[in-house]
């Protein structure tokens, strides 16, 4: 994918004043809506120098948008067979894939190439298209949540439109199961606990995320699994999400008092016990019901072999 980029920096005429930020930007560029939702989500385009706006923003006459923004050569989503992807299970409906750290899910602001989408497309060509649709983003066919960079484990990438639109809303009603192992800072207090907190935009960073009045439900579910008190304190959980918002684990623990190992982020401290841009956060089950048969169906991923290094053998658990 090539990484053509053009540099927006305008002054909203009268034709564009009450429109939406995104058909603005959308209209200016000459991107789609879906990429222009996208850099807006990612802090990439700023409304007189403000890059928390939502998509949906309605723009007043004169107000100034910057930002830098792909062309629309760039908007388009190649095959990368030499882009590693380990598929754990396929049929004719649905991919499941145990994401390495490094991997970047999809395309976004900033990367255009090397994504774990394009390693599969070269794999399953039928991927193209898939969702688009639907509401699906064109650059994101078949996937219908990730993992952030940092994070590994299991995520579902759909093969059908009828499977993207069941998966979509199994996870719009929650009815999704994602669980995670994670090592955090500290001795977490009590055996089990939740974290119940709407999640928006920070307004200090537009990249990140913070806990906000404003910002969308977020529920998180944790488990004490083991305690350590060498070489630091730290606390072993098993983590359940209700809803899946962008950063969620890693911004409702930090917001007790426990980040993620690693994750400089949200915790602003590194371990040297694991690689750069990775922290201790692992997706190691994923269920749901499968879109064509109707059965419940689930996956396991064990810990990978470098997080098994700084805590050694764990048990998950079969709740």
């Amino acid at each position: 994918m090539d990484e053509t980029t053009e540099h927006l920096d305008v002054a909203v005429p009268p034709l564009l004043a009450g429109i939406r930020l995104d058909r603005a930007v959308s209209m200016l560029t000459g991107i789609s809506r879906n990429e222009a939702a996208q850099l807006i989500s990612a802090g990439a385009i700023s409304v007189n120098g403000r890059s928390d706006r939502p998509r949906s923003h309605v723009l007043v006459e004169g107000d100034r948008l910057v930002g830098t923004v792909r062309t629309e050569a760039a908007a388009v989503l190649h095959p990368e067979p030499e882009v590693v992807v380990e598929v754990v299970f396929e049929d004719p409906h649905l991919l499941v894939v145990n994401k390495a750290p490094e991997l970047i899910v999809h395309p976004g602001a900033g990367h255009f190439t090397g994504t774990m989408i394009a390693g599969l497309l070269a794999r399953y060509p039928d991927l193209e298209g898939v969702g688009a649709g639907h509401g699906g983003d064109p650059l994101r066919p078949g996937v219908v949540h990730r993992l952030d960079r940092g994070t590994s484990g299991l995520l579902v990438v759909v093969r059908t439109d009828a499977a993207y639109e069941s998966l979509v809303t199994q996870l719009a009603e929650r009815s999704v199961e994602r669980r995670y192992v994670t090592l955090v800072r500290g001795a977490v207090p009590e055996e089990r606990g939740v974290v119940d907190a709407p999640i928006g935009r920070s307004v200090r960073s537009p990249t990140m995320m913070a806990i906000s009045r404003d910002g969308r439900p977020a529920r998180t579910s944790y488990e004490v699994l083991e305690r350590f008190e060498e070489p630091e304190v730290e606390t072993l959980l098993s983590v359940k999400l209700d809803t899946g918002r962008t950063h969620q684990i890693r911004v409702h623990l930090a917001a007790i008092g426990h980040p993620v190992v690693g994750d400089v982020r949200y915790g602003r401290k590194a371990d040297a016990r694991l690689g750069a841009d990775r922290f201790f956060l692992h997706a190691y089950r994923l269920g749901f019901t499968h879109p064509s048969s109707g059965d419940w169906v689930s996956f396991d991923a064990p810990l990978p072999e470098d997080l098994l290094e700084v805590v050694g053998p764990v048990a998950l658990g079969d709740d």
